[in-house]
């Protein structure tokens, strides 16, 4: 998939069918749009294109108040991309971005740069300055400017609207299983291994630190996971840690992971780790003995999980 940043960047005028929003997290609601994108571009011979932003809109407006987001960018981009989504075109979500107002969003985005010829939208779906631009504005535009226009349906599972919100809540509550559901896949977040202060080796229990840069997760705790090596495609049973290490003091978040099956030189690499049941929350012991005997343990249950999957 080709990756696009800011729409000068934009290399031709090949016709296209597009999907816009901020697919935080590319639920199964999400994965319904990509679909449609993908089969119309296919029938009719457009280049199937994703618009997303970053930051996304809720992060320009409230800034450290906006929810955490579900993924980090490099995760998001690979969940569009296995998708089967062609180009993904990444536009800073700024000042002047915020105040462009829908017509001009349809006439200088869509029409002149894109050349859209079929547009999925959400169900709630708004744009331009003051969230003027609707599915009324945008199907009068379809109307002037001859491309197709389809809104795609809420997405329920079970008795619920899947939503970004509600896949943070299930994660803010440990409820993987649930999350896992309406993602369509188990949660995951990947990053680089970072080097860290050594402590779980002093432990004896080695751990991969991955970078989670300015991504802060709503999930916390320690859980059963598969790290997977994207530099060897090697796939391990895993204990991971989320969360700030109480006990040695520690302020910063972390993702720390240790291989149950393996201790491999993994510095330098990418780890996508799929968090698959909770163990426990994080808590502060009164010694670093009393930590070491509850990583064991953490290992021993973990390792029993994934004996089963």
């Amino acid at each position: 998939m080709q990756l696009i940043r800011g729409l000068g960047n934009w290399p031709d005028a090949i016709d296209t069918a597009i999907t816009i929003g901020n697919f935080d997290g590319a639920h199964l609601g999400h994965q319904a749009m990509f679909d449609e994108v993908v089969r119309t571009a296919r029938e009719r011979q457009l280049a199937s294109t994703v618009i997303s932003f970053d930051p996304l809109p809720h992060e320009y407006f409230v800034a450290q108040a906006a929810p955490a987001r579900l993924q980090g960018l490099r995760d998001r981009y690979n969940s569009i991309k296995a998708a089967g989504i062609e180009r993904l075109l990444l536009l800073d979500f700024d000042h002047e971005f915020a105040a462009q107002s829908a017509d001009d969003f349809v006439n200088e985005v869509l029409i002149d740069t894109l050349h859209a010829r079929h547009l999925v939208i959400g169900d709630d779906f708004r744009f331009g300055h003051r969230r003027l631009g609707n599915f009324e504005l945008l199907e009068a535009a379809s109307k002037t400017h001859e491309f197709t226009l389809q809104q795609s349906p809420t997405c329920i599972s079970g008795n619920q609207r899947v939503s970004s919100t509600l896949i943070r809540d299930h994660l803010r509550n440990g409820a993987l299983s649930e999350a896992a559901t309406l993602l369509g896949r188990p949660y995951r977040i990947s990053g680089r291994v970072v080097h860290g202060d050594k402590v779980g080796r002093q432990l004896g229990f080695p751990t991969a630190n991955v970078a989670l840069g300015r991504h802060r997760p709503a999930l916390r705790g320690v859980f059963a996971a598969w790290a997977h090596d994207e530099d060897t495609g090697r796939r391990h049973a895993a204990v991971a840690n989320l969360g700030e290490r109480p006990t040695v003091g520690g302020h910063k978040l972390l993702l720390e992971v240790h291989l149950l099956d393996a201790e491999e030189q993994l510095y330098g690499h990418h780890l996508a780790i799929d968090f698959l049941e909770a163990l426990r929350h994080e808590q502060r012991f009164a010694s670093l003995d009393e930590l070491k005997a509850q990583i064991a343990r953490d290992a021993d249950a973990a390792r029993e999980l994934m004996s089963r999957r």
